[in-house]
């Protein structure tokens, strides 16, 4: 028995059940964010359900369970007709169902607000619009793509109203600068620039009119439903989304359907306070930050670490300098964004607004979150990462390396950039791969300065100067705890919950795997048989 501990076969078989078990929970957390958040996409049947006290209900079987009071088995129906039913979900008892059906003619209405409708199409409205006679479901078709042409012609003006909106948006920051110059030669510029805005927001009136009449027309174009229990619903068809048939969708209709949801989530806006539509903004937001973060973290990360190593000398102060950097490893995230309220918000940010912007003060343009500032604490918080897998990855280059370099006449400095440089390399791309890690899923500095429920626009667009660092933006971290502990409708925003957190760590894995391949090339480029 002495025999078999002195070999460290126990810590062995220690270390190798602690892995199990970690590699166990990595897979049952991906596991159950991929099983609830995939089958989110998935069409399922409208089951119809006759209940033994007369009544009815349509919907989808989201969940079984067994009742906790009277111990019988129940579902969890989606019945859909928030505005009608006043929720979106229902628990029926099994013993009290009479008889289920999967009606053929029941649709699915996904709408831009109130969520989706489930019923019975009846036909379609269309007032000044000239209809074939078709069968109800065909109607519904060819109207939807008359309004879908219909809008498809408002873009340009809504593209004007946009060209609009920014040049007097530029005109009223140049008249800022004008009058806060106050040079009696900039009056006539003032008088100009003033006329120019007038007639900028006269036209966007104009526009902003014909554009109102063009949604109202398209808006008298009408389905009208009934649903389960008879009620009627007229729906405009401008806000309708997408019509669907589950009960008579094929397998590979269905696949379809499915992947045209997995598009709108990655390319659309949310909408229903963000428990519905695409996340398009927040994944924007999410590698924006994470990609300027990695901007500022790495170069001063790597430069400290190097100093650290190869030139300062082995001290009191040195010591300590690295007794600070791993402290601050460890301070908790919300620390850092209190100080990037107070050092980059409203000092830095307060400052370049004194001297660049004093004429838009007491509005703030860089004294207030926005990406920049957000990006800035990350690279904060994850910079003494950096340093420690770079201050490793040179100290573990053996010394005969710098020898042999010096001997042959090169600088210390051609000696730190010819060679030990690239050969820490894959040490450098460890330490960014564990701070991108990190920056992706970090909320709470966040929530201080810079990121909001809902951006109306991104930090990068067409318009000059195009990356607009001072705006706040949307995150995937911010996302899920908005949808998951504010939202008003818990039931309702839970898959939308797995689908964010989802898609956060399919952000997270594709960084760090691209990360790791460059790394893995780099270490073997880099790797010689002495090191």
């Amino acid at each position: 028995m002495k025999i078999f501990w002195k070999t460290g076969e126990p810590y062995v078989l220690a270390t190798g059940s602690a892995l199990a078990v970690i590699l166990v929970m990595s897979l049952a957390l991906i596991g159950t964010v991929m099983t609830n958040g995939l089958g989110y996409f998935w069409p399922d049947e409208l089951v119809q359900f006759e209940l033994k006290d007369g009544s009815a209900a349509l919907g989808q079987i989201t969940q079984r369970e067994k009742n906790p009071i009277t111990g019988e088995q129940r579902l969890q129906i989606k019945v859909a007709n928030r505005d009608l039913l006043g929720q979106d979900f229902r628990w029926i008892d099994e013993k009290e169902i009479k008889s289920r059906s999967l009606p053929s003619k029941a649709v699915l209405i996904e709408r831009r607000e109130h969520g989706n409708f489930f019923g019975f199409l009846n036909g379609v409205t269309a007032e000044g619009v000239t209809l074939n006679t078709l069968p109800p479901e065909e109607t519904l078709e060819q109207a939807m793509t008359i309004v879908s042409d219909k809008l498809s012609k408002t873009d340009q003006i809504r593209k004007e109203m946009s060209d609009l909106n920014n040049k007097a948006e530029h005109l009223r920051l140049k008249l800022l600068r004008l009058e806060y110059s106050g040079s009696t030669k900039s009056n006539i510029e003032i008088e100009e620039s003033k006329e120019s805005r007038e007639k900028a927001l006269s036209d966007f009136t104009e526009l902003n009119d014909v554009f109102s009449n063009k949604l109202a027309e398209i808006g008298e174009i009408t389905a009208q439903f009934t649903d389960v229990s008879g009620g009627t619903k007229d729906i405009a068809l401008v806000d309708i989304v997408t019509v669907q048939y589950p009960n008579r969708m094929t397998f590979f209709e269905k696949c379809g359907a499915y992947i045209e949801r997995i598009r709108e989530l990655l390319l659309d806006d949310p909408r229903e306070s963000n428990t519905e539509g695409g996340l398009f903004p927040a994944i924007f937001g999410t590698v924006m930050m994470v990609m300027l973060m990695s901007v500022f973290s790495l170069p001063f990360g790597v430069i400290a670490a190097i100093y650290l190593r190869e030139y300062a000398r082995d001290g009191v102060m040195t010591r300590m300098i690295r007794i600070a950097v791993n402290n601050l490893a460890g301070v908790p995230s919300i620390v850092y964004g209190v100080f990037g309220l107070g050092f980059f918000v409203y000092g830095i940010g307060g400052s370049i607004d004194n001297l660049f912007f004093p004429e838009r003060l007491p509005t703030p343009t860089f004294g207030t979150g926005g990406i920049l500032w957000s990006s800035l604490t990350l690279a904060l918080l994850t910079v003494p990462v950096v340093i420690v897998a770079t201050e490793e990855s040179l100290a573990s280059i053996p010394k005969g390396i710098r020898e042999g370099s010096l001997a042959l006449g090169a600088t210390k400095f051609q000696t730190l950039t010819k060679n030990l440089l690239p050969m820490a390399t894959p040490g450098i791309m460890t330490g960014l791969i564990l701070s991108m890690a990190r920056a992706a899923g970090e909320v709470a500095p966040l929530m201080i300065i810079g990121v909001v429920k809902l951006a109306p626009t991104l930090p990068f667009d067409a318009n000059f100067p195009y990356f607009h660092m001072d705006r706040k933006f949307m995150h995937l971290g911010f996302h899920i705890y908005d949808v998951g502990f504010q939202s008003p409708n818990v039931e309702a925003a839970k898959p939308m919950v797995y689908v964010t957190t989802m898609l956060l760590l399919a952000i997270v894995i594709i960084a760090s795997s691209s990360a790791i391949y460059f790394r893995n090339r780099m270490r073997g480029k880099y790797t010689t048989s002495t090191f």
